[in-house]
């Protein structure tokens, strides 16, 4: 081959460079294709190349070229030339537009090499036990593959649902926060199965094995947490219950001894919260004891009708019977019913108890109506007229005693309690109670008039007359009223009762006659008792009464006897009382009245002059 012309790439040698003889002296010649010649060396290897064949195929001998010898800076192919690599001279590599690659740094210079990471295949089971341990909320399967960070995570998420769950209370741990704690295990779990897939654990391999059971048998921490908190807020659910059990008997206790308007309120709301523990929570250890607290509060509630406190027990009984119509029928049972023959009960004792009380609350009529009308069958029912019988008997024996008044008042309150009951079987019985306060009212007024109560007695017997005309003793109420009215200015005429019958044998005549204004009613009571009365005298006027001793006395009636009003009586013979009661006039005013004293003889006749007399 002839020498490459100059400036083609030859490269002169340094000097001591210890390049083998060529063509040419002292010099070496870079050209293509394998080196010639005897002697030709080939360039040893280069740290990280791949060894390249040489002749016959063997390796090349290594180069006596000093580590980190190379071609002169500059030196090399222009750019743009592609020529193929040739072999290698003394001092580079042959070729055009090659250059060799970068020695390796000595032993122990340059930055140490990063630590190799050991992945291995994919272990599907290494996976999922270090994602069913981080599931079990404790981060184990981040402590296995040695993430602190991670399974610190775990801790404080554990840790703040203990503290927001605990202690179990009855509303338990909020929604957002459970379904926040679930995401955050799926999301652990996912990671710590994707981080583990790969790891290489620095455990054993009997301990890698005991990995998944162990990660199973962990999943019954969470599992039985939740469980083992359900049934501490189950506990706290049956603890609250109770204690609303034990305010609803707190309640019942405080209404006992009360009045039932006043303590009707504190039990219904005691009741509703039994109603309340025994439907809505009949499972639970409360709503069991429901059933007994019922017991209890009918109990109290009706401890007036033990106490034999009739009048008393009506109410409550009646509020105990209407709970059918308000309460659960299933939880109440029979006890409603169980109330019937107690409120009949005292509906009869409280009513028969009232007949004849004027102050009564409630009246008579209105225990027994509501008794009628309710248990119209009840052996209670059947006794009300034989006991409305008894109690008038009662009464009208007492007229006969000491006090005739208060038992015509009873008498008359109990006909008014018979009037507001209509049933048939009592009209009888009202009919007696009438009759019986007619022959109280004639009993009351005489005794009134023996009591020397003369006014009050002169109107009961006035009102008797008036309000039974017919009555056969209505003409002698009416001469008890004049006797009781003369009585009142002259208590001598109320020595005794007028008597009830006319007496017979002779009677003599008394002229009576009006010399004076106005009119005049003139009443009068001894063996007779009567009144007549006299129009007035219209020429007649007033005497003056002589106030000088000696003076001539007064002369009245002394005109013609045609010119006075007259009366004509017709009297046994008797001490008589007389009282003129004149009408008001110009000259005179309502309520002049006077009383006299006559005695009237047998065989004589009398003339009596009415007149008024004044001072001025």
């Amino acid at each position: 081959m002839a020498p490459a012309p100059a400036g083609s790439g030859a490269l002169a040698a340094p000097a001591g460079s210890g390049a083998g003889a060529g063509a040419g002296a002292g010099a070496h010649t870079l050209a293509f294709g394998p080196p010639t010649g005897a002697g030709a060396t080939p360039p040893g290897p280069v740290p990280g190349a791949p060894y390249g064949p040489g002749p016959e195929g063997a390796p090349p001998a290594a180069t006596a070229a000093s580590p980190g010898a190379g071609p002169a800076p500059g030196t090399g192919p222009a750019p743009g030339h592609g020529a193929a690599p040739g072999p290698a001279t003394a001092t580079g590599w042959a070729g055009a537009g090659t250059l060799p690659p970068p020695p390796g740094a000595p032993p122990g210079f340059g930055p140490p090499p990063p630590p190799a990471q050991p992945q291995g295949p994919a272990n599907p089971a290494q996976s999922a036990a270090v994602a069913l341990l981080n599931l079990s909320g404790l981060g184990l399967g981040y402590v296995l593959l040695r993430n602190w960070i991670g399974a610190a995570l775990c801790w404080l998420a554990t840790a703040a649902l203990l503290v927001a769950a605990l202690p179990a209370d009855v509303d338990g741990v909020p929604t957002f926060v459970v379904y926040g704690y679930l995401a955050f295990l799926i999301a652990v779990a996912i990671d710590g199965g994707r981080r583990g897939a790969r790891a290489s654990l620095r455990i054993g391999a009997g301990l890698r094995r005991l990995a998944l059971p162990l990660a199973l048998v962990l999943l019954a921490v969470p599992a039985g947490g939740s469980l083992a908190y359900g049934a501490a807020r189950d506990e706290a659910k049956e603890q609250a219950l109770l204690e609303r059990l034990a305010a609803a008997d707190t309640l019942v206790k405080s209404a006992d001894g009360l009045a039932f308007d006043k303590a009707e309120p504190t039990y219904r709301k005691a009741l509703d919260t039994y109603q309340d523990l025994g439907t809505k929570h009949s499972g639970s250890r409360a709503g069991k004891l429901v059933p007994d607290r019922l017991d209890a509060y009918y109990t109290s509630v009706s401890a007036p009708y033990d106490k034999k406190q009739y009048c008393a027990a009506v109410p409550p009984l009646k509020h105990l019977r209407g709970l059918a119509a308000t309460v659960d029928k299933e939880l109440l049972g029979s006890r409603p019913a169980k109330t019937d023959e107690p409120l009949a009960e005292s509906l009869y004792q409280c009513g028969t108890a009232a007949l004849g009380v004027q102050t009564a609350n409630p009246t008579a009529g209105a225990s027994l109506n509501e008794l009628l009308s309710t248990f119209p069958k009840s052996t209670q029912a059947t006794r009300v007229e034989p006991a409305v019988r008894e109690a008038i008997k009662t009464r009208v024996t007492a007229l006969g005693g000491a006090e005739p008044c208060d038992a015509t008042a009873e008498l008359r309150t109990l006909r008014s309690s018979l009037d507001e009951m209509p049933d048939p079987s009592l009209e009888p019985a009202s009919k007696e109670a009438s009759d019986a306060v007619q022959k109280g009212d004639f009993a009351c007024g005489t005794d009134q008039f023996k009591d020397k109560e003369f006014s009050t007695a002169a109107t009961t017997m006035t009102d008797y007359a008036k309000t039974y005309p017919n009555s056969p003793q209505a003409a002698h109420a009416r001469s008890i009223a004049i006797a009781a009215e003369i009585a009142e200015e002259e208590p001598a005429a109320g020595g005794s009762l007028p008597p009830a019958d006319v007496p017979g044998g002779a009677r003599m005549v008394m002229v009576v006659s009006n010399d004076g204004p106005g009119e005049v009613e003139l009443l009068y009571t001894g063996p007779m008792t009567g009144k007549v009365t006299l129009k007035a005298c219209g020429t007649c006027t007033k005497y003056q009464t002589p106030l000088l001793v000696n003076s001539p006395k007064i002369k009245a009636c002394s005109g013609p006897s045609s010119k006075y009003p007259k009366a004509t009586l017709l009297l046994p013979a008797g001490d008589y009382h007389f009282l003129q009661k004149r009408a008001a006039t110009g000259t005179s005013t309502a309520g002049d009245t006077k009383s006299s004293r006559t005695k009237i003889e047998p065989g004589y006749s009398y003339t009596n002059c009415l007149y008024v007399t004044s001072l001025f």
